[in-house]
């Protein structure tokens, strides 16, 4: 019997594993997951938005405005690229491939530099015309990060807990 054929690539996996990280995010309105993969295709470390830890997700607003940026979610939130690289508790992240579905920040994009990870695999770049992610892209591309827009094959992923599919 032939091996199969309709597998995803490394880009795909990485990718999909950057969102199902997403779905633990208890922020209501965006979720975002990364993922950190080194030259040998293997993870690094994982990351979602979310509070820090030991900040109960209850006792901190999630609003996305607000009259007082004070009771938003912005300054509350660590975002997934950071989460990621903070996870992966001091190992050498040097030459690493970053997998998130929505480009970095400025803020992340200061975190991706100076740990040393050389490429940026994104899904959607929404926000590419507001100052953080213009901001993003010039210090990125000034470092040598290399920026990738993933262009999968397909189109969904669908992961199933039931016995009967294994």
């Amino acid at each position: 019997m032939p091996k199969r054929e309709n597998y995803i690539s490394w880009d795909e996996y990485f990718m999909g594993i950057a969102l199902l990280s997403a779905q633990r995010s208890k922020d209501p309105s965006t979720q975002v997951g990364a993922c950190i993969v080194n030259q040998s295709n293997k993870i690094m470390s994982l990351g979602y938005n979310g509070l820090p830890a030991g900040c109960d997700d209850d006792e901190f607003p999630w609003e996305r405005c607000g009259d007082d940026d004070y009771e938003t979610k912005y300054p509350y939130v660590c975002h997934a690229e950071l989460n990621a690289i903070l996870n992966a508790g001091g190992r050498d992240l040097s030459g690493c491939k970053l997998y998130v579905a929505l480009f970095p920040c400025n803020e992340c994009a200061k975190a991706i530099i100076q740990s040393g990870i050389k490429e940026v695999v994104y899904l959607s770049d929404k926000y590419a015309d507001s100052i953080s992610v213009r901001a993003s892209k010039r210090m990125l591309n000034a470092a040598g990060v290399k920026l990738t827009k993933l262009t999968p094959k397909v189109s969904e992923l669908r992961i199933s807990f039931s016995e009967d599919e294994i």
